[in-house]
């Protein structure tokens, strides 16, 4: 699990675009030690979204997917929201 945690830090920190570097990294870095397996499953798929959709959904520019809607995605925004 603890291996899983690290890459999907690594993941969430090396994005590409600054913005979402900056918003998913700090996300997972105050988050990843409290998510469940489930929780840290759907981060992973969720990662691998181009990082403009994943901005634009976080941001409310667009409707989030069906495939994206879940519970992962609601804590990221309120995360967002926190800032």
């Amino acid at each position: 699990m603890e291996t899983l945690r690290k890459r999907l830090l690594y993941k969430a920190t090396h994005r590409g675009m600054q913005e979402t570097d900056k918003l998913i990294g700090e996300f997972a870095q105050q988050e990843l030690p409290n998510l469940s397996a489930d929780l840290l499953e759907d981060f992973d798929i969720l990662l691998d979204a181009p990082d403009a959709d994943l901005l634009n959904w976080i941001l409310g520019r667009e409707a989030i997917p069906e495939t994206y809607d879940n519970e992962i995605m609601g804590l990221i925004i309120q995360f967002k929201e926190s800032l």
